[in-house]
Order: structure tokens, then sequence, then C-alpha cells
């Protein structure tokens, strides 16, 4: 039995204006970064045996910081990258709109069905994501695994794991925060019981 915690990472320079990054490599702002060290605050006392984390710089500089706190080193896992969006990297969703109206209706109405114009199916995202929770599962059949990665890829395989249709995760699960955990309960490669989701991190208290 394997706890999971799914992190996405910190806030990053698009997330203002709701850009989808994708497998664009953006880096964190100065309150990602914030975030990540508030994450390795967690860290440091959350009994981890094991850290994940997707190649982008915007995961792997979250996932360092727990590193810092725990001693641990951080695995890089390629299956834990992001969905790529096809036409739809780096746009937002009113840029969509524009300059391909009826295929980003459609992939509002379901994304399995109808993914972004060249992007990456959701199903092909939730196998490769998932693959990789188990693999880190097995290494650590009886631990904790901190997993940085990405807000689609996430909720695609939250979905997966626990038997939600996967065209319905933009309607079941709309969002993530950034840093905020969500944690599962794996046994082998069967399904997983989701024992909380998308919770923030609790604030920082100060000394007196």
């Amino acid at each position: 039995m394997t706890d999971l915690v799914l992190v996405r990472h910190g806030q990053t320079l698009w997330h203002a204006e709701n850009r989808y990054a994708g497998s664009s490599d953006v880096g964190l702002t100065d309150v990602g970064l914030e975030q990540a060290e508030a994450l390795g605050r967690w860290a440091a006392t959350a009994g981890l045996d094991a850290i994940w984390s997707s190649p982008l710089s915007r995961a792997r500089l979250t996932a360092a910081a727990c590193a810092r706190t725990t001693g641990l080193e951080v695995g890089v896992d390629d299956r834990l990258t992001e969905a790529h969006f096809g036409a739809g990297e780096g746009l937002t969703a009113a840029e969509m709109e524009q300059a391909f109206p009826e295929a980003r209706a459609a992939f509002v109405r379901d994304p399995v069905e109808h993914p972004l114009p060249g992007g990456e199916h959701p199903d092909v995202v939730a196998d490769r994501f998932v693959a990789a929770l188990h693999a880190a599962s097995a290494a650590q059949p009886a631990g904790t695994v901190l997993v940085v990665a990405h807000s689609t890829a996430i909720r695609l395989a939250v979905c997966q794991l626990v038997g939600i249709p996967l065209g319905s995760y933009r309607r079941v699960l709309p969002s993530l925060h950034n840093a905020a955990l969500t944690r599962l309960r794996v046994v082998g490669d069967g399904p997983a019981a989701l024992l909380e989701l998308n919770r923030p991190l609790e604030p920082k208290v100060s000394s007196s």
C-alpha cells in the first residue's frame, strides 16, 4: 500500500493570463518559487520516502525545494510531463476561440472525443502518467511518494485511477491549485482510493 501525494508545480510566468503551458518549458514566478519553498517546509515533516518529478523545469524547481528539506533525491520520469496541447500551446482559451472556435468548442464539450488540434490524446496522457505512478508505488510498496507534475496530467490520472470517465475530467476536476496536495492510496496496480483532493498547504505560522 503506497500513498501518492500528487502536487501541481508552483505558479508560472503564464499563470496570470491562464495560458496553456502544456509541454512548453515555462519558468516559475517569484510567487511560484515561494510556493515551492512552502511545499518544501511541508515535505520536511511529511514522512516522504521518495520524490518524483516531471522533467519540465517548473516541476523540477518545485520538487527541488522538497529535496533540500528532506535529503531525498528527485527522480525524473518523462511520463509525468504535462499533456501537449498542440495548436493550443501557449494560447489562452479566448485566443483558441478566435483561432479555431469549432475545435475549441468541441474540446470543451468532450476533450477525449475531440482533443485540441494536434494535441496529445487524453487517453495517452492518462496511460503514461498512471504507468509512472505504478512504477513509483512499486518501488515504495509501503511508503509515501511525492509526485510533482502538472494540472491536466494529474487530473486525468486521478480520473483513471478512481474510475471517473476521462471525458468528464474538466467538469469533475475543473482545476488544481499550485502546490496543493492530492493524495491517493494504491495497492499494486489496481484502482486507487482518493484520500484528499486539491488541499492547499497550511499557512506558515510565524513565531512570536
